[in-house]
């Protein structure tokens, strides 16, 4: 007998004893202020509850506090069930709400830290930027110091200069602090890179033409300093040291956390940034942050999807790689989205395809055959109408299904080729749509592409219409990193100062999301669908039991405050697996 009280005082010990770890671990109860409900569940009824408990990185209960208390004991039952207390509760302030982790389902993570370096986006005139640039060579001492070195920047967007006419080298000769040094300056699209003399003059020769892009020159025939698409693959530059590239990257993920970002999509991962994110993985700013990366496709190099095996993270890992990215056409704001027709403001040009029909109908069948997600950029109708004939003359065989192929941005589709994409099935083709790209493109898109045409860009409503499911992300550094400028821009079709081409009720209204559609495509534009998207929805996208617990929590309730308060909401903390990597609660 005193044998046996011995053991069971061992037993109650260590169970104690665990009891206190696992609280002591990532445990808590995340709870709204009593008699509210403001976690929003993003469940497939739309839930909201007060309560949440979370348990090493999973979200175990829901619910009430009442409720979670009652399934807490209900699940820890049994003979020493009494000794395991609650863990602790923690409250969000009045007036705050808890949202799933956002995603961005379309990002390019070290260009947009490049751009934090130097950004020049929101300049109104090209003296401006290159009085920028001047300005970052005297405050940075090492670079005015040795005029070797080259200066990166980006974010310029012509269209917003009063000439709207592309920069030149001489641009930026004619400051006296600029002149003789290599700089290379990439568009707001990412689509065009302005270059100056010397960063010219040490790429040459270039050849007369090139496929899938252009070199800007004058009436003589000489290179201006401006090189469009594939042309900018023509450019000599050091390659990126290590540090350079761990810089853009802490630098970048420090914002993304910062505005609610837990998953972040990579559009177009080169061999060298996918070397250095598998270098990375371990290391603790993947604590941070989950990234799903495309790797890029270079149609001129070796087929590598049946010698290269997807990486697919598992349990606490934050890295997978198992989609590849294809470039099918320009950008709209270049004039190189290919398009069926010429454009209305230069009738001697209808875009450019970036690769040849042939090699889409080769590849993309073959990479779904070896088990990777193919993901397209693609732009303009005609390229669309391509991407949509080759995912189509790929289902034989293959389950596509599985693989869940992507449009990525499908800005300007014909209505006949949105509901080919809607009989797909919205299980099958994904359209990774970005909303800001709406309210920015509405201030010149009816003069590039005509009253007609026009109507059938970003047409997110139809196309939802149509069946096709849409996923939400921002192209940063192309728009704002910022998840709440895309669900403003989704719902409202406003510029942030409440305007449009078509007054205030935004351009073209009938293709505005719902709040409710817009939380769901993308949790701000990020939760269920981009976690469907990126394979992950069993363990991402909303706040369910069984789920991962990442997690936002926002200063007020973008659901239901007026629209004009949306972009003024502050991001109180962000968590991954429950554990808070910016703010507090």
């Amino acid at each position: 007998m005193q044998f046996l009280v011995v053991a069971l005082s061992v037993a109650a010990f260590f169970l104690l004893r665990g009891g206190l770890e696992w609280q002591s671990s990532t445990s808590y109860v995340l709870c709204s202020p009593e008699d509210t409900e403001k976690i929003y569940t993003v469940d497939n009824a739309n839930s909201r509850v007060q309560c949440m408990l979370i348990n090493n990185a999973v979200i175990t209960h829901t619910g009430s506090l009442a409720q979670v208390q009652q399934q807490w004991q209900d699940s820890n039952a049994g003979f020493f069930g009494k000794y395991r207390a609650l863990p602790s509760v923690r409250y969000i302030q009045p007036g705050a709400i808890v949202v799933p982790g956002l995603t961005d389902s379309h990002v390019h993570i070290l260009e947009y830290g490049a751009t934090l370096q130097l950004p020049l986006e929101g300049t109104k005139t090209v003296n401006e930027t290159v009085a920028r640039v001047r300005n970052y060579i005297l405050s940075n001492a090492d670079i005015h110091s040795d005029k070797s070195k080259f200066v990166l920047g980006g974010g310029w967007d012509h269209t917003f200069w009063p000439s709207g006419a592309w920069p030149t080298a001489e641009d930026l000769e004619s400051d006296p602090v600029i002149r003789g040094r290599p700089v290379v300056l990439q568009s707001k699209d990412c689509h065009a890179l302005w270059l100056s003399q010397k960063a010219l003059e040490s790429s040459l020769p270039f050849p007369q033409e090139v496929d899938g892009g252009l070199i800007v020159r004058d009436a003589s025939g000489k290179p201006t300093g401006m090189l469009l698409d594939n042309a900018q693959e023509l450019v000599k530059q050091p390659k990126l040291l290590e540090d350079d590239l761990l810089r853009r990257f802490d630098s970048a993920i420090q914002n993304a956390v910062k505005f609610g970002l837990t998953s972040i999509h990579d559009a177009g991962l080169d061999p060298a940034s996918l070397k250095f994110f598998k270098q990375l993985w371990t290391d603790a700013n993947f604590s941070q942050i989950r990234i799903y990366g495309m790797s890029y496709f270079d149609e001129n190099g070796e087929y590598w999807g049946n010698t290269t095996q997807p990486l697919i993270a598992t349990g606490d890992e934050r890295l997978t790689a198992r989609s590849v990215k294809i470039f099918a056409d320009g950008a709209l704001r270049t004039g190189g989205a290919a398009l069926y027709e010429p454009y209305a403001d230069n009738s001697i040009t209808n875009g450019l395809m970036r690769i040849d029909k042939d090699v889409l109908f080769k590849y993309i069948p073959l990479f779904l055959r070896d088990g990777w997600q193919v993901n397209v950029h693609a732009i303009g109708d005609r390229a669309n109408g391509l991407v949509v004939d080759a995912f189509e003359a790929s289902l034989n065989g293959v389950n596509v299904t599985a693989l869940r192929p992507r449009l990525e941005h499908a800005q300007l589709m014909t209505k006949a080729d949105m509901h080919r994409v809607g009989k797909l099935g919205g299980k099958i083709v994904i359209a990774s749509v970005q909303p800001t790209h709406a309210i920015s493109d509405m201030l010149f898109a009816e003069d590039r592409l005509g009253p007609e045409r026009v109507k059938n860009l970003y047409a997110f409503r139809t196309l939802i219409e149509s069946g096709a499911r849409i996923t939400l992300g921002s192209d940063a550094p192309v728009e704002d990193l910022n998840p709440l400028a895309g669900f403003y821009a989704a719902i409202t079709r406003l510029t942030p100062d409440g305007d449009s081409p078509h007054g205030t009720d935004g351009w073209f209204p009938e293709q505005r999301l719902t709040r409710e559609e817009a939380l769901r495509v993308c949790s701000i534009g990020m939760t269920i669908d981009p976690a469907y998207a990126s394979f992950t929805e069993s363990i991402l996208g909303s706040l369910e039991v069984g789920k991962r617990a990442d997690f936002v929590v926002f200063s007020q309730d973008i659901m239901s405050i007026a629209v004009p308060e949306i972009l003024s909401t502050k991001v109180l903390a962000t968590a991954v697996d429950g554990k808070l990597v910016y703010g507090a609660i």
